[in-house]
């Protein structure tokens, strides 16, 4: 299936060698090209593509600014494109799916492609999962087979990030979700602990909770989630509260209004 593009720069040049190197690959269509970050973002809201490669420094809005202007859509996958080094925290913060410096190397260019396809197969794969799971339980909900809604449970999870870059201490930390104990709330900031580490990702936690699996990882108290597989033991409390115990023997509190989420451990 081909990958619809969109080149994003101000500089013609740019986009002609982008334009040149991405013909080596066959599955790569370029719909469309744009010379800012306003026509950029009409580009992106009518075409719908799958990808863009955007420039990040451009007169007016900037890379970051597009991408901004486009919170209240499902977005396409971003490539970010640039001749300074100095942005690569604040792109993979923007979640983009790579970040490439000018002038673009041909063996990185095809890395990139690589990444692309596969965060395409997983959401192309979880859409189409649900549309069906959707069309069965609607038409005929007796007929889903066990299997087929065990497959659609395993591939609509490959909608939920397996990797969180973290901004902290002047550094990009990737996590691996699984790797992730606990996590708790303070105000817009949330402390992400693992067996070896604490880091600090400004998000809210409402915003987390939509990156991560809901079947493992369950709020347990109106500022903290665990990861339900780092659960060793749960102990009883007074009132209807208990306490989880986690794989590094730290105790956190579930409370009554989240005791559901540990029933099936009782």
């Amino acid at each position: 299936m081909a990958i619809r593009t969109i080149l994003v720069d101000d500089e013609p040049l740019a986009i002609q060698g982008l334009e040149l190197r991405l013909q080596a690959f066959e599955d790569v269509e370029i719909i469309e090209r744009c010379a800012n970050g306003r026509e950029a973002i009409r580009a992106i809201r009518t075409g719908k593509p799958d990808l863009v490669f955007l420039d990040i420094q451009m007169p007016g809005f900037d890379g970051f600014s597009v991408v901004a202007g486009l919170a209240d859509i499902e977005p396409p996958l971003f490539v970010f494109v640039t001749a300074f080094g100095q942005h690569a925290i604040k792109a993979f913060e923007a979640q983009a799916v790579d970040y490439l410096m000018k002038p673009v190397e041909e063996e990185r260019l095809a890395a990139t492609i690589d990444r692309v396809r596969q965060r395409l197969a997983e959401k192309r794969g979880s859409e189409t999962s649900e549309r069906l799971k959707e069309i069965l339980t609607e038409v005929a909900p007796e007929a889903m087979p066990d299997d087929l809604a065990g497959d659609t449970e395993t591939l609509g999870a490959n909608r939920y990030e397996k990797i969180l870059n973290i901004k902290d201490r002047g550094q990009i930390f990737r996590v691996d979700v699984g790797d992730i104990e606990r996590i708790d709330a303070a105000g817009d900031y949330m402390c992400i602990y693992t067996a070896d580490q604490t880091l600090i990702l400004r998000e809210t936690m409402k915003d987390l909770e939509k990156r991560l699996d809901p079947r493992k990882f369950q709020r347990i108290h109106r500022s903290t989630i665990v990861n339900l597989d780092n659960i060793k033991s749960v102990k009883p409390h007074t009132n209807g509260e208990c306490f989880l115990v986690l794989g590094s023997n730290t105790q956190v509190k579930v409370s009554r209004s989240y005791r559901d989420v540990v029933a099936r451990f009782l």
